[in-house]
C-alpha cells in the first residue's frame, strides 16, 4: 500500500523517535524491506489508520520507500485501541507519560466495550474493573495501572520532567492531585529549591491543595525542608542564605560561591598553620 495513503492513529500515546534505534530499523528496511506488515483500519474519511506499525511507517519513510505491506481489518474504535496498545506495551524501554495514556485509552476502550455490551448481567458487568482488566495483560497490579493513569492529571511540563527523571514516580503520583496552576507554581517552587520533591513533600502538598489552596509560598516552605534521606547532611533553608546574596542569585549560584569561599577559607587556614 502506499505509504501516502497511511495516517497515524488518533491520539497514539507512543512516541516515534529518530533515535539509534530507528536508524538500525531503516537501516535494515533498506537491506531487507519491510518484514513484518501494518495492521491497519479503513477510515471513512479516507486513507488508513495505522494500528500497530508507526515505527515500522516512519523507517519505511526515511528509508525512501513508497509502498509497504500492510493487513487491513475491519475493526471497531474499541478493538483498534485494544490491538493498538496491546501491540506497543510489549516494547522496551516505555516511558512513563506513554504507558500512562495507554493505560488510559485501553482503560476507557475496555469500559466501552462493557457498557455496550453489557457483559452479558448486571452482575457480572459490576465486578469488573477495565484497570485490573489492564494490569493482568501486562503484569501489574490493577493500582498499579490507576497510579500511572492518574499522570494523565499532570501538566505537560511536569509529566516531561517525570519522562526526563527529574520528577521520581511515586512523587509524580501524589503532585497529579494539584490543580493545574498549582502544578505551575509547583515548577517554580522546584527551580526556587533546586531539588525534587520526596513522596511526603509532594503528598503534604496534595492535602493542602486538597484541604484549601496550596500556593506558591506553601510550597517554596515545603521544598525548603531537609529531606529525611538528607539526614546527617548540613543543610540550610534557602530563605536563611539570601541575605547574604544578591536578589538574582539561584540556590545553585549561593551553593557554588559557598563551597568556593569554604575552599579559600581552607587555604588561608593551611597556610597560617604552615608558619
Amino acid at each position: 500500500m502506499p505509504l501516502s495513503q497511511l495516517h497515524p492513529f488518533e491520539g497514539h500515546p507512543f512516541k516515534v523517535l529518530d533515535d539509534d534505534a530507528m536508524a538500525e530499523t531503516v537501516d535494515s528496511i533498506r537491506q531487507m524491506g519491510v518484514a513484518n506488515p501494518l495492521i491497519v483500519r479503513p477510515d471513512p474519511d479516507g486513507g488508513y489508520e495505522i494500528i500497530p506499525g508507526h515505527r515500522r511507517h516512519h523507517a519505511a519513510e526515511l528509508a525512501g520507500l513508497d509502498t509497504i505491506p500492510v493487513i487491513v481489518r475491519e475493526l471497531d474504535d474499541d478493538a483498534a485501541v485494544i490491538m493498538m496498545v496491546d501491540s506497543n506495551l510489549q516494547r522496551e524501554n516505555i516511558l512513563p507519560s506513554e504507558r500512562a495514556k495507554a493505560y488510559k485509552m485501553k482503560m476507557d476502550a475496555l469500559r466501552h466495550q462493557g457498557q455496550r455490551t453489557d457483559l452479558t448481567s448486571p452482575q457480572v458487568a459490576s465486578k469488573f474493573r477495565a484497570d485490573d482488566e489492564v494490569g493482568k495483560g501486562v503484569g501489574v497490579s490493577g493500582d498499579t495501572v490507576r497510579r500511572f493513569v492518574r499522570l494523565t492529571n499532570l501538566i505537560p511540563e511536569v509529566l516531561d520532567m517525570v519522562d526526563e527523571k527529574k520528577i521520581a514516580f511515586n512523587p509524580a503520583v501524589e503532585l497529579s492531585y494539584l490543580k493545574p496552576e498549582e502544578q505551575r507554581n509547583f515548577l517554580e517552587a522546584m527551580d526556587y529549591a533546586q531539588a525534587a520533591p520526596s513522596v511526603s513533600q509532594a503528598q503534604r502538598m496534595k492535602k493542602k491543595s486538597q484541604e484549601s489552596g496550596c500556593t506558591l509560598e506553601d510550597m517554596c516552605g515545603i521544598m525548603d525542608e531537609v529531606k529525611k534521606d538528607d539526614m546527617g547532611q548540613i543543610a540550610f533553608k534557602t530563605s536563611d542564605l539570601q541575605k547574604f546574596f544578591p536578589k538574582s542569585y539561584t540556590p545553585r549560584q549561593m551553593s557554588d560561591t559557598i563551597l568556593r569561599l569554604l575552599e579559600q577559607w581552607q587555604r588561608r587556614r593551611q597556610r597560617d598553620q604552615q608558619r
